[in-house]
């Protein structure tokens, strides 16, 4: 049993870490390679920017981003907590010159097979001027 509680974590420990990596990548090739290995087909992303479904619509915000801020690096603030097939990431965004530009946790759910099916994202600290209450849509 220990064995195998050890195995699914690592596997799921693998997982957050190319998760993380997800958000950094800057090649094409690669965010479709990593989203292919951390999510599902049909993954689901809750935030307050709204409900994001599947791996392409995940790779679009993350350009659309990225665009906006001119860069960003996506990063752990604390090595990620993994139970019972959840994980919680405590992140930090690094853009625009600042440090912490904003800091959140995700709450992640995965598959039978590691990957990722869902997505919760909440934000700890804001960037600077975001309106949580207004139409992210």
């Amino acid at each position: 049993m220990t064995e195998t509680i050890e195995t699914v974590t690592a596997q799921h420990r693998a997982t957050v870490e190319d998760y993380v990596r997800f958000w950094n990548a800057q090649e094409p090739g690669e965010q479709q390679r990593l989203a292919a290995a951390v999510f599902t087909e049909d993954v689901r992303y809750y935030a307050l920017i709204g409900v994001l479904s599947g791996p392409s619509a995940l790779i679009g915000f993350r350009e659309q981003f990225t665009q906006h801020m001119g860069g960003a690096v996506f990063s752990s603030r604390r090595e990620p907590e993994i139970l019972h097939g959840r994980a919680r990431l405590m992140w930090r965004i690094e853009a625009g010159g600042k440090e912490s530009f904003a800091t959140g946790t995700d709450i992640l759910v995965f598959d039978e097979g590691g990957r990722i099916t869902t997505v919760s994202a909440f934000l700890d600290q804001a960037p600077e001027g975001f309106d949580p209450n207004a139409s992210h849509d």
